[in-house]
């Protein structure tokens, strides 16, 4: 075995996008805006829903700390993926790799959770109308809200300790623009095997069964409007929660083509622009979605506009 082989990786050297020239510029202008928006879209529905009397409904509570996990995720990826862009490559330490790689799967997993409690509270309030009010108390708000930061913030602690004793050596080089585990575990040079038995069972409380849950809601809720008398009331049930399977829509179709999809057939520059898609595409149409199609927002945003 070679000296160079045996070498201990201090700090990984990422490329980001090679090969772009000049267009990086362009392509850092391009993200540079859609993080902004993001994160300004995202304050501006999070204080809407904080302030105004008329949003401060339980979907309102969970939309917030939806958005404010996403402006999280987005936030510990985007200004290094900036760095690196502008840099046309940039280093980051091992440690740095793994607080950013915890970050960014912890982030990820509240979304999901709290797209969960945001499917249950929809299927509270169209099965199960007379008992709403009753069900979705202050009480439950508060505990799902806080269930879904704790839970997840401590499952993403799971495959952290193994992750904490992986060696790396070799090359340092990884061909992307964060530390996203799958690139970042191939420049291990120990046993990793924990690490992936922790990843392989973690996707199904993290993924697979947020995902079921919100299936299921929607099944009860799809055959409950399917029997309401009138079309009118069925087109006023489904508007109540058309935009939120919009974003679930969005989230899980990243998520599954990103993550769940086979990646022998698909090259780098393929993976990594999967990758913008999950970590830049869909953060800014989520709050957009939610400005523009969901009414109570949509009205409220018109009515400052007016003034």
């Amino acid at each position: 075995m070679t000296n160079e082989n045996v070498t201990a990786v201090k700090e990984f050297f990422f490329l980001g996008f090679p090969g772009l020239g000049e267009f990086r510029f362009c392509l850092f202008v391009v993200i540079l805006f859609a993080y902004t928006v993001t994160v300004l879209l995202d304050f501006m529905i999070i204080l809407l829903t904080s302030t105004r009397r008329s949003l401060h409904s339980p979907m309102y509570m969970f939309l917030k700390n939806f958005l404010f996990s996403e402006m999280c995720l987005v936030t510990v990826i985007v200004p290094n993926m900036l760095r690196v862009i502008w840099m046309d490559g940039a280093t980051m330490s091992v440690t740095g790799c793994i607080i950013q790689s915890y970050l960014f799967v912890s982030s990820g997993t509240s979304e999901s959770y709290l797209l969960t409690a945001m499917s249950y509270d929809r299927y509270l309030a169209i099965c199960k109308p007379l008992h709403y009010n009753t069900i979705m108390n202050h009480t439950l708000q508060y505990f799902l809200v806080i269930f879904c930061w704790i839970s997840t913030f401590l499952l993403a602690l799971i495959p952290l300790s193994p992750l904490v004793m992986v060696k790396f050596c070799g090359q340092n080089i990884i061909d992307h623009y964060f530390c996203d585990l799958a690139p970042f575990v191939t420049k291990a040079c120990s046993d990793t095997s924990a690490l992936e038995l922790n990843s392989f069972v973690l996707a199904f409380p993290m993924v697979a069964l947020p995902c079921v849950l919100i299936i299921v809601s929607y099944v009860c809720i799809c055959v409950v409007i399917l029997r309401m008398p009138s079309i009118g009331s069925r087109k006023k049930a489904f508007s109540t929660c058309s935009t939120h399977l919009s974003v679930v829509y969005m989230f899980y179709g990243a998520v599954l083509i990103n993550y769940f999809t086979p990646v022998k057939g698909h090259s780098v520059a393929i993976n990594k622009m999967l990758s913008v898609v999950f970590t830049v595409v869909t953060p800014l149409f989520n709050p957009i979605i939610y400005s523009l199609r969901n009414q109570d927002m949509h009205a409220v945003i018109c009515s400052y506009i007016q003034w």
